[in-house]
């Protein structure tokens, strides 16, 4: 029982964090699953496949929630989504069926390696909004590609990327914010496909799981993110996110030896 309460808390947390930062919550969902499914003995070589691929069937679910809240305060702009998403679907794909060849310790150090670049960079706050710039559709679908094979590999949302991306180009943060949210969607989407598909083939799956997607964690991280993405993304209009980015990117530094440690 224990655990399914963990479950629970942990999506509290990343649907808090995908509505007020619009980063998906993988970054807390992926080793926070990592060490749930040491505990349960679940074997090492699938550990880190099950995590990722479950954090995004998750993040499908958080989106959606997070994406209606933006939307309502029209901080979506669909035509951006659509410029970015052909890139992502592709991207994705790709990112998922590597990700079938790497082994668990290999996806761990790129992950702990991935999210302590994002720690320093919500530390240093490299998020500056800039001057309104014209980019070119290809442009924008090489981005997506990059957007969407990171995330698949990674178990995560776009947010650490598509942000920076998306305020360089002249965008406000909170339409920036928006926009990283909608991309969660086909990132997820596409993506827990993928890892569902590259689990089919391999014997000793945990029980309950479909392909590398753990059903039971599933359930119940999407019984409290999806209503608490709303609740984060309610928050980004009124919270100083400069000192709450500042201690999200210590927790992040954290995760990340911790991650690291896991796997030596």
């Amino acid at each position: 029982m224990t655990i399914y309460l963990i479950y629970m808390v942990l999506g509290i947390f990343a649907g808090t964090l995908s509505g007020l930062f619009g980063i998906g919550g993988g970054i807390v969902i992926v080793p926070t699953l990592v060490f749930c499914f040491k505990a349960m003995n679940f074997p090492d070589s699938m550990i880190m496949h099950m995590a990722l691929g479950t954090s995004l069937a998750t993040i499908f679910f958080t989106a959606l929630n997070s994406v209606y809240a933006h939307h309502k305060k029209n901080n979506v702009s669909w035509n951006l989504v659509l410029k970015l998403g052909i890139g992502i679907v592709i991207g994705t794909a790709s990112g998922g069926f590597l990700s079938h060849i790497l082994s668990a310790k290999t996806l761990a150090i790129i992950f702990a390696c991935y999210i302590s670049f994002v720690s320093m960079k919500m530390w240093f706050g490299l998020n500056s909004e800039g001057v309104r710039r014209s980019v070119p559709l290809l442009v924008y679908n090489c981005v997506g590609f990059i957007i969407g094979f990171k995330s698949a590999l990674l178990g995560i949302g776009g947010g650490t990327i598509s942000i920076p991306f998306l305020t360089y180009s002249g965008e406000p943060m909170k339409k920036a914010v928006g926009v990283s949210a909608a991309l969660g969607l086909p990132i997820a989407f596409v993506g827990a496909i993928t890892y569902a598909m590259n689990g089919q083939s391999v014997a000793g799956l945990p029980e309950h799981s479909f392909g590398f997607i753990y059903v039971p964690a599933l359930v119940g991280i999407v019984l409290t993110s999806s209503i608490f993405a709303r609740f984060g993304a309610a928050l980004s209009h009124k919270l100083p996110q400069d000192k709450m980015r500042k201690g999200f990117a210590l927790f992040l530094m954290v995760v990340a030896i911790k991650t690291i440690i896991s796997f030596l």
